[in-house]
């Protein structure tokens, strides 16, 4: 296993990765209504919050075939990985825009952990398609 990854230290950034972002899956699909709750949002919010969470399942349900199931590990996953990039870099962008810019919709409950778990996941992300470059870019 940690072959496929170099070392230790890039499976323990791909895990911890991916296990963050399975955190907020469960909590956006199965755990809804705590979830909105906590940050003081109606329940009328629980489709589109699930229909979020479904795009975090289907990331994580991936990273997992990567890592555990496929048979030639992350050889040629440049696409998945610079795509969950992508997609931190824009919910930190589009995040800090909702909390500090535009701030429709905020309450007092709303936190500034919807700027912090994306920097570290955009940072995280970064690591792996940097440090992991030799084997996804095959």
């Amino acid at each position: 296993m940690i072959e496929k990854f170099n070392n230790i230290f890039y499976l323990t950034i791909y895990l911890a990765h991916f296990i963050i972002v399975g955190s907020y899956a469960f909590q956006l699909v199965f755990d809804t209504k705590k979830f909105l709750k906590g940050r003081g949002v109606d329940k009328t919010a629980t489709l589109i919050t699930r229909f979020a969470g479904s795009f975090m399942v289907g990331i994580v349900l991936m990273a997992i075939y990567i890592a555990f199931i496929r048979p030639g590990g992350l050889e040629a996953t440049w696409a998945f990985l610079n795509l969950v990039f992508i997609v931190n870099v824009s919910i930190l962008i589009v995040n800090f825009y909702s909390l500090k810019i535009d701030k429709t919709g905020l309450t007092k409950k709303t936190k500034n952990d919807g700027i912090y778990a994306p920097l570290v996941l955009v940072i995280m992300s970064a690591i792996l398609c940097y440090g992991l470059a030799d084997k996804i870019y095959v």
